[in-house]
């Protein structure tokens, strides 16, 4: 805290004091708790002569040491903030505006850390420490957290922060800040309701979550929609017959873990009539029979370089899975996936939709895609990129369309 006026000392002192001053035999609230920090910063101020600022940041302070999360508290609430990296106690990084920077604030101590890396695992009734060194949670507003304890992080506690704007990004909102065209997403929105499993791909920080999150408020409102995420990152408005699943590590000994896979096949006994997953890896078999056994609609994300690319990944995960012929695991893909989304992060940090494709079968024992959208860059003089999504393309397997009544 080299940029106040007080030292780190003086502060863990005011702290100290504070919380030998509170009740701890009760549940204090957020207003008892900063009347006793006005007290404590105002006899400290009598003795300083701290302006009013200072006063207010000193109590803000503290304030976030108490109840928050302490150093990133600023970082959280900075809606310009994306991203926020803390290698060990003494190194915070975050990204804003597409681009990495250091921040001036730290942890006093890695015990300071470990007691936020703590609060945040348990909000999220998940567990933390060296026996499972490594966890994936949440915080309040959803964003995505992931912990990796020392010593497996050799130089202190690692977290990664992915936040999420407070009001969830819909289409519109993609569409004015060009990562698609109004015509794309006119022909997605037909596709959802049809009833096409899409399957969205990307790399990672390419904005799948987001994509998934938007495309899901395209299905009809009344429909029976359940989600099955690690972390519950997704938002669907308006959804009034939404079940949320969750998944549960094994916080301590005769506690079940529930994984993705336990939730899939749970889901299916829900009476579902969209089943969206988060993220789909070993379980990527089960997400593959839903969508051969009559749960049509169903959206996933997952990660790949390319469409092509996401074919050969499903491949190892289906096998990853269970031990499987090639042309079997080829077949229930081809047959299972519709259409397939791939998201890309450009040179600018801007995300857009590189491609649009097609499943459309299987021939010679390979699967076969069909570019329906392309982006195509133009040239450029900046750094700034510019191209289009163009239309390359027309779908080949419309039945689920007729069987709506949709016509393209």
């Amino acid at each position: 805290m080299e940029k106040y006026r007080w030292s780190e000392e003086i502060f863990d002192d005011l702290r100290s004091n504070i919380i030998a001053a509170l009740d701890l035999s009760r549940e204090q609230n957020d207003e008892e708790v900063c009347r006793f920090i006005e007290k404590e910063v105002e006899e400290y101020s009598r003795k300083n002569l701290l302006t009013l600022k200072e006063r207010e940041q000193l109590e803000h302070l503290l304030f976030n040491s108490l109840r928050k999360y302490d150093a990133i508290q600023e970082l959280l609430e900075d809606p310009e903030v994306t991203e926020i990296m803390i290698n060990g106690a003494s190194r915070i990084f975050y990204e804003k505006k597409g681009k990495l920077f250091r921040a001036q604030t730290h942890f006093s101590s890695e015990q300071k850390l470990g007691d936020v890396i703590q609060q945040m695992a348990g909000n999220s009734n998940r567990m933390v420490n060296e026996a499972s060194p490594i966890v994936d949670t949440r915080l309040a507003d959803g964003s995505r957290v992931n912990i990796v304890l020392s010593p497996i992080s050799i130089d202190g506690a690692a977290v990664s922060i992915r936040k999420f704007p407070q009001t969830p990004i819909l289409m519109e909102d993609l569409i004015r800040i060009e990562s698609i065209t109004e015509e794309a997403a006119a022909f997605l929105k037909v596709l959802v309701m049809a009833g096409y499993n899409i399957f969205i791909s990307g790399g990672t920080g390419s904005g799948k979550t987001t994509f998934l999150n938007a495309l899901s408020q395209y299905i009809p409102r009344e429909e029976r929609i359940i989600t099955i995420e690690d972390s519950a990152e997704l938002r669907l408005v308006d959804k009034p017959n939404l079940v949320r699943l969750e998944t549960r590590n094994q916080m301590f000994e005769g506690v079940k873990p529930i994984t993705i896979r336990d939730l899939i096949r749970t889901a299916l006994r829900m009476r579902p009539e969209r089943i969206v997953v988060g993220e789909c890896r070993e379980e990527a078999l089960d997400m593959l029979q839903a969508m051969n056994t009559g749960h049509d609609g169903s959206l996933s994300t997952g990660h790949a370089n390319s469409c092509r690319d996401m074919m050969s990944r499903l491949e190892t995960m289906v096998l990853m899975g269970m031990e499987l012929p090639l042309t079997a695991i080829r077949s229930q893909i081809a047959s299972g996936l519709d259409i397939l989304v791939h998201l890309g992060r450009m040179r600018d940090k801007s995300r857009k939709v590189l491609t649009i494709t097609e499943v459309t079968g299987m021939q010679e024992g390979e699967i076969v895609l069909k570019d329906l959208y392309r982006y195509v860059e133009k040239p450029s003089d900046g750094e700034t990129v510019c191209g289009e999504l163009q239309r390359v393309g027309t779908l080949f397997n419309q039945e689920k369309c007729k069987r709506a009544g949709i016509t393209l």
